[in-house]
């Protein structure tokens, strides 16, 4: 047995080295767009037109960066992405907690509170995840000026919220499921009630799986550039709409590093996002995969 295992050893090794080399390249090939971005923004304007895509920059500067936060013009103003993107925050993170706590009280009424109905309940909200966006511009329009929230940052957060909760709602239920419900059924013996044992059991305990929630609704919302077009006012747009007006700004002198610093500047969010908490978006959607 030792010698069949040393004679499949070297094989072994050179597979395996050469899947990691494959999937190295694959990563380069993956990562050359953002490398080009990164290499753009840091060269001065006259560099670029002179030099290829992939040559290092001879004199590296953050003027563009600079520009792109606070001076670039995005159609008629010219003040950088800094106010836009502050507006793509005052978005995030309202919508993100309030989808993230609704999606969870649903899911835990869905699975330990069952009442008549509930799986069609589920159902028309699973269904709400497979929506598209440009269905819901109409009657969501319409929706906002009713309640007075047309072309406002409130008006943008309710959107996100609606939207996201199928989303969560769906997460929540199928990591509550794993749950045992003779805890549920021990804490209302105890005299919890609804609201205490949420608190005080499930949330505590549901760590992965918020994770994962706010992962996702906070790419969603922060990338989306579909509702803010559509939704937002003058004075609430999100940091994608300004990026989109500055890199289709047709007055003056094209600026490629302006353009490729401001792309990644409206990026960076989710990138930082996906590189510190992308394992854990993986270990949530995976915690409730086995029930007991």
């Amino acid at each position: 047995m030792d010698n069949v295992i040393r004679r499949r050893t070297p094989g072994a090794r050179m597979l395996r080295a050469g899947l990691y080399a494959l999937l190295m390249v694959m990563a380069l090939v993956y990562l050359l767009p953002l490398v080009v971005m990164l290499l753009t923004s840091l060269k001065p304007l006259e560099e670029i037109r002179a030099g290829g895509l992939l040559s290092l920059p001879d004199s590296l500067t953050f003027a563009a960066w600079l520009k792109a936060w606070g001076s670039a013009c995005t159609g008629t103003r010219c003040e950088g992405l800094s106010g836009y993107f502050m507006n793509s925050v005052s978005i995030v993170v309202p919508a993100v907690a309030i989808s993230t706590l609704m999606g969870a009280l649903n899911g835990y009424a869905l699975t330990k509170w069952r009442f008549r109905g509930a799986n069609l309940c589920f159902a028309l909200l699973l269904f709400g995840c497979f929506i598209p966006f440009q269905v819901v511009l109409m009657p969501m329009a319409q929706t906002l000026g009713w309640l007075g929230l047309a072309s406002s940052t409130s008006g943008l957060v309710l959107v996100h919220v609606v939207y996201g909760i199928a989303f969560t709602t769906l997460f929540f239920r199928n990591y509550y499921v794993s749950i045992p419900d003779e805890m549920i059924a021990a804490a209302k013996l105890d005299g919890a009630g609804f609201f205490r044992i949420f608190w005080r059991i499930l949330l505590p305990i549901s760590g992965p799986i918020i994770t994962v929630s706010v992962i996702w609704q906070f790419t969603q919302i922060w990338n989306d550039f579909l509702f803010g077009v559509a939704f937002a006012g003058f004075g609430s747009q999100p940091v994608t709409v300004a990026l989109n007006n500055l890199v289709n700004t047709s007055t003056g002198v094209k600026e490629y590093n302006v353009d490729m610093a401001g792309a990644l500047i409206a990026a960076l969010p989710t990138l930082v996002v996906y590189v510190v908490a992308g394992k854990y978006f993986v270990r949530g959607l995976t915690a409730g995969s086995v029930k007991g």
